[in-house]
């Protein structure tokens, strides 16, 4: 079968197949050695046009099978994943108005929904399973602080890949068992993440076992591109920012990828400012993004970055310590206009409880970081009158539910009915924006 896509090296231009000949060269570039690329096709571009405003109904990411690194559909191992709903919060509108006199527009993209494991990390999964699957591949292997653990644990299970995963020493306990219990082997290495992935890759050597490798993996990138023709299909127009939680980086250059397939079809009269949010005890990203702007971005400043050995952030899923792909999201984020900044993590159980009061649902400790990122972006001014922001929250609180316990604020302990004082809600509301506004 001819292939319907294939790769040309970001650095030397060299053309690479398919798959198998990615795998064939240790996912690196054949003439030059570096290892990110960019994933071209042969389809009409044309086509995807009317993918993205299809009057069809949309079950999952396979929507988009044309614009897929993928030939055969007979190998697509799925859940049902990649339909996430994007919604308008005007409660967050509301509060830009009152407080910053800003009128924004501020949609929403929950993962939360998705079926496989409920992050958006399943739409990677179905892609690599169903890519390993097609390239005839037996045993993979990732790093992972928790949410791609699960995914790629789940999807690969499901495909007959053996798959194992390298976790740091103080990763979650359900997120251990939730590898095992899919027959996946985890292994968790006495270090940090960096640590666990220096571990992977010694294995991996040893063992001629593929792994991926990370945030700019055609794997990941591409699947996460379909957020943006998602956004087009549901709400008709590209933001003018784009919010998320960062750890590796795979979001923005995922959008990044998009907007430059969508441009050439006239669907894209602006592009999006990214602003990234870290967690204040995990921000090597922000320090170094702090460092540049203040030096007015110095020759050689995208590879000026801290590597932090075992970060204290109790937000697993984001302790990306030694960040490798800090130049590329630091060149996005310059381009962009954007912003890398840090939210104080001892604050995302008052932002997720303020989450679940509104909306009523309970959202995961990362996707907290990504919310509080919403209100420091406003009290640092990164949010202009007239934006519209796409917020990509990645996780609910089934992938965390150690941080349920913290959502718990409104009860008594009695040993009598007189003991119960009586409550409205309208009170409980009023002091859960007094601890969002109060620094």
């Amino acid at each position: 079968m001819s292939s319907k896509y294939y790769f040309v090296c970001k650095n030397c231009g060299q053309k690479i197949e398919n798959f198998n000949q990615w795998f064939k060269h240790g996912q690196k570039c054949p003439n030059c050695g570096k290892n990110f690329v960019d994933t071209k096709y042969t389809t009409d571009p044309k086509k995807l046009k009317d993918l993205i405003f299809t009057k069809d109904t949309v079950k999952s990411l396979w929507h988009y099978f044309d614009f897929l690194p993928l030939n055969d559909q007979n190998n697509i191992v799925s859940a049902g994943e990649g339909v996430s709903p994007v919604s308008r919060w005007d409660f967050l509108e509301d509060f830009a108005k009152k407080y910053y006199n800003k009128n924004l527009k501020v949609y929403v993209m929950r993962h939360n929904f998705n079926d496989a494991t409920r992050t958006f990390k399943d739409i990677a999964g179905t892609l690599a399973a169903s890519v390993l699957k097609e390239c005839g591949v037996k045993e993979y292997a990732v790093a992972s602080t928790g949410n791609t653990a699960n995914a790629f644990s789940h999807y690969l299970a499901k495909a007959g890949v053996s798959l194992y995963v390298f976790m740091p020493e103080d990763a979650v306990k359900e997120n251990i068992a939730s590898v095992s219990a899919y027959g996946q082997k985890a292994v968790i290495c006495k270090g940090d993440y960096a640590f666990a992935k220096k571990i992977a890759g010694e294995f991996t050597a040893k063992n001629n076992i593929i792994m991926t490798i990370g945030n700019t993996d055609p794997l990941r990138v591409e699947s996460k591109k379909t957020w943006v023709y998602e956004w087009l299909r549901l709400t008709g127009e590209i933001p003018t920012v784009y919010l998320q939680a960062l750890s590796g980086g795979t979001g923005p250059i995922a959008v990044d990828k998009a907007l430059n397939e969508l441009e050439p079809l006239g669907l894209v009269s602006h592009r999006p400012r990214y602003i990234s949010v870290q967690p204040s005890l995990c921000d090597p990203m922000t320090q170094a993004w702090n460092k540049a702007k203040a030096n007015n971005f110095p020759e050689g400043w995208q590879n000026d970055f801290p590597k932090l050995q075992n970060p204290a952030t109790k937000v697993q899923t984001l302790a990306t310590g030694v960040p490798g792909t800090y130049p590329i999201i630091a060149d996005l984020t310059k381009k962009s206009n954007g912003e890398i900044i840090s939210f104080d993590e001892s604050k995302i159980n008052k932002i997720a409880r303020l989450i679940a009061f509104k909306t009523l649902e309970k959202i995961g400790p990362a996707s907290a970081i990504c919310m509080g990122g919403y209100f420091e972006s406003l009290q640092k001014g990164l949010l202009k009158d007239g934006d519209v922001v796409m917020i990509n929250m990645g996780e609910g609180i089934e992938r965390a539910s150690f941080f349920l316990s913290e959502l718990a604020y409104n009860y008594d302990t009695v040993s009598s009915s007189d003991e119960i004082k009586k409550f409205n809600r309208a009170d409980i509301e009023e002091q859960l924006w007094r601890d969002i506004i109060e620094k």
